[in-house]
């Protein structure tokens, strides 16, 4: 049994795969296993990696399933103690996977670890080091764009983004796996708040530095595709994962976020799929009702810590 798994999703990527995979060769921690889980690509990504990286396991999907369901496909088919999920469009520092390892062999209450993720052509900059939700029903991600150096402490984060993030496999089976009904965006939100509920925290960790170019898969930081998947995504993890007692004191905050989030899309063009999205968004909540928390003793008393952190969050999105 391998300690790592490192598990890479891929929709048409191929332009990308050659520096990711050439980084993961080039890593000082070795007991690892790669897994590329392809979504149907059309670009000629898994003849790609069969013949130049046959070191790499492939999972060839029939068509795209979405992130979600690509990750749980890979953590499923490991038993790797950890699992690294990593986008396509990512490289890795050569210590990256030993420096999460490390935090995760010292702290096993931490459910997932995530790299310090840095902007590929401009290095000096934060792409993510780590995600936050506050109480306007955002998560947001305050290190964006923001110098490098500012961000050399390990902290705790609400949840880590996906992209560059290594979990501990075994508490998938305790709390669930990545929801399929996100398809892609706010799922790991969504995990990594569910880990919390549960008992478990997430950190980031600087050692471990990952270079990331950035909407890889969608092509650019605003566009309709994200705007209506992550407006749909947004109010289904509301549902899922706020008591009733949270839900009912946010309620004012979170559709005053909703305001300010839908006159920014408007000034974007992008209001009408902002719209959509929402309506999506209580969709996939009838759809999906089953799948909402279930409040125990333990997911209550720490829903209760997490809602001091959600108004915290408020404070730190806005300054």
């Amino acid at each position: 049994m391998r300690t790592v798994a490192v598990i890479i999703p891929n929709f048409n990527g191929k332009k990308y795969l050659a520096d990711c995979l050439r980084s993961l060769r080039k890593q000082t921690f070795k007991d690892f296993e790669v897994i590329l889980v392809d979504n149907g690509s059309e670009d000629g990504s898994v003849s790609f990696v069969q013949k130049e990286f046959p070191e790499a396991r492939i999972i060839d999907l029939s068509e795209n399933t979405g992130f979600a369901n690509a990750v749980n496909v890979g953590i499923k088919e490991t038993s790797a103690k950890y699992v690294f999920l990593l986008n396509n469009d990512t490289i890795c520092d050569e210590s990256a996977i030993e420096a999460l390892v490390k935090v995760m062999d010292k702290k096993p209450s931490v459910f997932s670890a995530q790299a310090k993720m840095l902007q590929i052509k401009e290095p000096h900059l934060i792409d993510d080091a780590g995600d936050y939700y506050c109480a306007l029903g955002w998560a947001f991600a305050p290190s964006k764009d923001k110098d490098n150096s500012k961000y050399a402490r390990r902290v705790n984060i609400t949840s880590a983004c996906a992209g560059a993030a290594m979990y501990r496999r075994e508490v998938f089976e305790e709390i669930g796996y990545f929801d399929e009904a996100h398809f892609c965006y706010l799922e790991d939100v969504d995990v990594g708040y569910r880990a919390r509920l549960f008992g478990y925290n997430n950190v980031m960790e600087p050692g471990a530095i990952v270079y990331h170019v950035g909407s890889g898969s969608s092509g650019s930081r605003h566009n309709a595709f994200k705007v209506e998947l992550t407006a749909a995504n947004n109010l289904y993890f509301i549902y899922k994962n706020l008591s009733a007692f949270q839900i009912i004191i946010n309620l004012p905050l979170i559709l005053i976020g909703v305001i300010i989030k839908h006159v920014f899309y408007v000034r974007k063009g992008l209001g009408k799929s902002h719209v959509k999205g929402l309506s999506k968004g209580f969709s996939k909540i009838f759809t999906n009702s089953d799948k909402r928390v279930t409040f125990g003793g333990r997911q209550i008393a720490n829903s209760f810590l997490l809602q001091l952190e959600l108004w915290a969050n408020c404070i730190r999105r806005l300054q």
